[in-house]
């Protein structure tokens, strides 16, 4: 009898649960507790509910829409092939090359101080194009190897995060955690949201996979549940250690390695080892599922609007073209912008995403059923987010808010160019 080589509920879990848990944890940990000091640990629970109304419509639609385009599987089903869902496909494909650009830079800032003098932004340069060449080579030669070392490297980096929450939480200044609820403490709160709504970006990676899974009707709700329960989890004791063990002051300080900072008080030198060496492999597997997988997934949809019949994660479909122009690009973002332009533009371009899929649901709720109050109240809350993110973007980094409206005005040109030179369209079902 052959063996069955679809992906079980837990196997799904883990892949969410392992890309969620990834860059934004541990490179723009140190910009959260700027933004929300000892509010953090609530930040990442408003987050996690914030997740849970775009995860409703991902869960309902991804269960009987089964096909590995994901959300532009739904947005297509709904609103068909035009000029909009052409340039949303761009505009998938783009939130994975910033993607890339956030992956390259947390890298960079927990490798650094492990290199000899001072940490200098040419060094810094020098490790981000550094880090995407050399998985830009490994997906080239198509190898196999880095693919299936990254259970186990996702299995390192969460064994880290839990030993850095057991040794730590009995050390907890509960003072340094009480949260506040001052104007100025609210406004940082509400940022800090905005910006860490893209620590659970990862669970739509579930309907990416749906048509490998078991049972995908049953299994893709529980997975995107289950994953976002368990990564909220994560996140909260984390920046209660994080947080109630380390001053604040000196958190901000170390923000492009804060929890390897902040393991210090309770492990000494070695536990800010252990960290750094954590979140180096948290980076890189993410950067590397993201290079090898998703962002072909993305870039197929983007240039021909089909996805190849055969369909394998560690593989880019004899074409390399998509590689290296995801990763050129990853590399420009990466060098053109600091890391909470680069957060806060990843956050934004992926809240247009989550907007339309809502969209989508309302308009195919006769088809696939759901609760419009759901997907009602789930639209307002990430309009009003993405409204906020904005004007967060307009007051701290103007570059990066002309960034995020040149992403989107770029994804609609470069589609009406494209379709007039191709005449290409978008398949309502792919599967």
């Amino acid at each position: 009898m052959q063996q069955d080589k679809r992906l079980t509920l837990t196997e799904t879990v883990s892949l969410a649960v392992g890309t969620m848990v990834g860059a934004s944890i541990f490179s723009i940990f140190g910009l959260g507790a700027k933004l929300a000091g000892p509010n953090l640990p609530l930040v990442f629970v408003v987050s996690g509910g914030v997740a849970l109304l775009v995860a409703y419509s991902y869960a309902r639609l991804g269960s009987r829409i089964v096909s590995d385009a994901g959300p532009m599987a739904f947005i297509i089903q709904a609103f068909g092939s035009n000029l909009l869902t052409g340039a949303l496909s761009f505009l998938f494909w783009m939130t994975y090359v910033i993607s890339i650009a956030l992956f390259a830079k947390g890298f960079a800032g927990y490798f650094q101080p492990l290199l000899p003098g001072p940490a200098t932004a040419g060094v810094g340069s020098i490790v981000e194009v550094g880090v995407v060449l050399l998985f830009t080579a490994l997906g080239a030669m198509g190898s196999r190897s880095v693919g299936r070392a990254e259970f186990w490297i996702v299995a390192i980096k969460l064994g880290v995060l839990l030993l850095f929450v057991v040794l730590g939480i009995w050390s907890i200044h509960f003072d340094r955690v009480t949260p506040k609820f001052s104007a100025d403490a609210m406004n940082g709160m509400i940022d800090a949201v905005a910006i860490f709504f893209l620590s659970y970006m990862g669970f739509g990676l579930v309907t990416n996979a749906s048509e490998h899974m078991r049972n995908p009707q049953r299994n893709v709700p529980r997975a995107i549940y289950i994953s976002i329960l368990v990564v909220t989890v994560v996140y909260v004791l984390v920046s209660l250690v994080a947080v109630g063990n380390l001053p604040l002051p000196r958190l901000v300080e170390a923000r492009d390695y804060a929890l390897a900072e902040a393991a210090k008080p309770f492990l000494g030198d070695r536990g800010y080892l252990l960290v750094t060496w954590g979140a180096l492999f948290s980076i890189a597997s993410a950067l590397n599922a993201t290079l090898y997988g998703g962002a072909n997934v993305a870039y197929a949809l983007a240039k021909d609007g089909v996805l190849p019949e055969t369909f394998d994660r560690k593989l880019w479909f004899g074409s390399l073209e998509g590689l290296y122009i995801t990763a050129g690009l990853g590399i420009v973002f990466a060098l053109l912008f600091n890391l909470n332009g680069i957060a806060s533009i990843t956050s934004s371009v992926f809240m247009v995403i989550y907007l339309f899929v809502l969209a989508a649901h309302w308009r195919l709720l006769p088809r696939f059923g759901g609760n419009r109050w759901v997907i009602g109240i789930g639209f307002v809350v990430v309009l009003c987010v993405f409204v906020l993110l904005l004007r967060y973007q307009w007051h701290t980094n103007r570059d990066a808010f002309s960034a995020t409206w040149l992403v989107l005005a770029g994804s609609l040109v470069t589609e009406w160019l494209y379709f007039r030179t191709t005449r290409r369209h978008l398949r309502k079902h792919i599967a």
